[in-house]
C-alpha cells in the first residue's frame, strides 16, 4: 500500500520543479496537495545552483521570446511576489543587456532575428562595427560585421537565490519537500499511479511531473516513455582583469565564447563542439578548453584580456535536448497524468517562471490560460518536427 498520497508529485526540486510547486500552490483554482521529491536538498551539484543565470529576449522563435519577456518581468517583482512574511528574497537582477557579435556570414540571420524580435516588442539594436567600437572602446571589432544589443530586459541575476525563493514560498503555501531518490514508477495502462522511493516509501499520485533536470530521461524511462534529454557538462571560468570594461554586457563572440562581468571580475565559457560533448553525469572542469580555445578568443576580442588571470572555475550540467535544444513542456499523449518540464539545454533558470506557471495551468485547468507553450510540446518530437532556435549559447 502507498505510504502517502498527493494530488501532484514533482520529481526534481531544482528551479523548474520548485517554480511549478510555487505556481500550483499559489493558484486558487487548484487547491490540491503537492509533493516535491528532491534527491539532494543541499543542491551541491544541481544545475540550478551552478547556473550562470542570464536572462534574455534575443531568441529566434516567438515562444522563447515570450518566455523571456515574462521571465524578466517576474524577476523585477520577485522580491514582492516571493516574499514570505517580511522576508523578501534578494534576486539581484541587473540588466546590462546581451551583445551578440556576428561576421559577414551572419548578417542575414541577424537581421531576420532582429525583425522578429522587434515585432514582438524586444528592445534590441543592430550596430555596425564602427558603432560598436564607439559604444564599447575596449572591444576589438576585427571580423565583426554586426552586433545585436539588447538595451532593456536582458542581464543576469542570482539563480540560486531564485531557486531558494521559489522553494521557500512553495513550502509556505503548503507544498511538501521530500528528500529521496525516485527508484521507480508504477504505471497502470495510461497513468502513473505511484512513485517508489529509494527508502521503500510508495507515494500515490494524481499527476506526476518530470522536472528531473539532467536525470529526466531516467525518470521518463521509468514511466515507459522516451525522452531525448542527456546530461552534458559545461565549464565556467572566473577571471580577474586589471582593466575595467565600462558598460560591459554579456557578450557572445563570433567564436561562441561568452563572457560577462561578475562584480569586479568576469565569468566566461563556451559550449564544446559536438564531437567532444559527451553525455555524462560527472562534473569536471575542462581546463584544456580554456587554455586552447577560450582564452585565445577572449584575448583577440578584448585586448585587456591578454593579461587576465583565472581565479576559480566550476562545472555544471545542461539538461540537453538532443532533438532541437529547446525545452520539452506539457503533457505526454501516451500517459494521461504525466507532465514534462525538461531539456532546456542551458535555459532552464531564466525560463523557470514562465514554465512553472504554464505547467501549473495545465495541471489545474487542463489548458494554458496565459502563455501558450504548446510549441514546446513533446508532440513535435514524436512527429519529428524540430523547433529550431538559432540563438543557442
Amino acid at each position: 500500500m502507498p505510504s502517502a498520497k498527493y494530488d501532484v508529485v514533482i520529481v526534481g526540486g531544482g528551479v523548474i520543479g520548485s517554480a511549478i510547486a510555487y505556481f500550483l500552490s499559489a493558484d486558487p483554482g487548484f487547491g490540491g496537495t503537492v509533493a516535491v521529491i528532491e534527491r539532494d536538498p543541499t543542491y551541491r551539484t544541481a544545475s540550478s545552483a551552478l547556473s550562470a543565470s542570464g536572462i534574455r529576449q534575443q531568441y529566434s522563435t516567438a515562444v522563447n521570446i515570450a518566455i523571456g519577456q515574462f521571465g524578466v518581468d517576474f524577476l523585477r517583482h520577485a522580491a514582492e511576489t516571493l516574499a514570505v512574511d517580511d522576508d523578501r528574497p534578494a534576486i539581484g537582477l541587473i540588466e546590462p543587456g546581451y551583445l551578440y557579435l556576428g561576421g559577414a556570414d551572419s548578417m542575414a540571420l541577424m537581421r531576420g532575428n532582429n525583425d522578429l524580435q522587434r515585432a514582438h516588442g524586444v528592445a534590441v539594436e543592430l550596430l555596425g562595427a564602427n558603432a560598436l567600437a564607439t559604444r564599447f572602446p575596449w572591444l576589438n571589432t576585427d571580423g565583426v560585421a554586426l552586433g545585436s544589443l539588447g538595451v532593456a530586459g536582458e542581464g543576469w541575476f542570482d539563480g540560486y537565490g531564485l531557486l531558494q525563493a521559489f522553494k521557500k514560498k512553495a513550502r509556505a503555501q503548503g507544498a511538501d519537500y521530500i528528500t529521496a531518490t525516485v527508484a521507480g514508477l508504477v504505471r497502470d495502462r495510461d497513468r502513473v499511479t505511484e512513485a517508489l522511493l529509494n527508502d521503500g516509501t510508495r507515494i500515490a499520485c494524481g499527476a506526476l511531473v518530470n522536472a528531473a533536470g539532467p536525470r529526466a530521461r531516467a525518470i521518463a524511462d521509468m514511466a515507459g516513455v522516451r525522452l531525448p534529454v542527456e546530461a552534458r557538462c559545461r565549464s565556467v571560468f572566473v577571471l580577474d582583469c586589471r582593466q575595467t570594461l565600462p558598460a560591459c554586457p554579456l557578450v557572445i563572440d563570433t567564436s561562441g565564447v561568452w563572457f560577462r562581468p561578475e562584480g569586479r571580475q568576469f565569468i566566461c565559457g563556451q559550449s564544446p563542439p559536438e564531437e567532444r560533448d559527451a553525455e555524462t553525469l560527472e562534473l569536471a572542469v575542462d581546463h584544456a578548453q580554456f587554455e586552447q580555445e577560450i582564452w585565445p578568443a577572449l584575448a583577440h576580442r578584448v585586448p585587456a584580456f591578454e593579461s587576465l588571470k583565472v581565479t576559480s572555475s566550476w562545472a555544471g550540467h545542461y539538461d540537453y535536448n538532443t532533438f532541437d535544444q529547446n525545452g520539452i513542456v506539457g503533457g505526454h499523449p501516451e500517459v494521461a497524468n504525466l507532465f514534462l518540464a525538461n531539456g532546456f539545454s542551458g535555459h532552464g533558470m531564466p525560463q523557470s517562471p514562465a514554465v512553472g506557471r504554464a505547467v501549473a495551468e495545465l495541471i489545474a485547468y487542463g489548458a494554458y490560460r496565459s502563455l501558450d507553450l504548446s510549441a514546446l510540446s513533446v508532440g513535435r518530437i514524436l512527429a519529428d518536427r524540430p523547433l529550431v532556435e538559432r540563438n543557442i549559447i
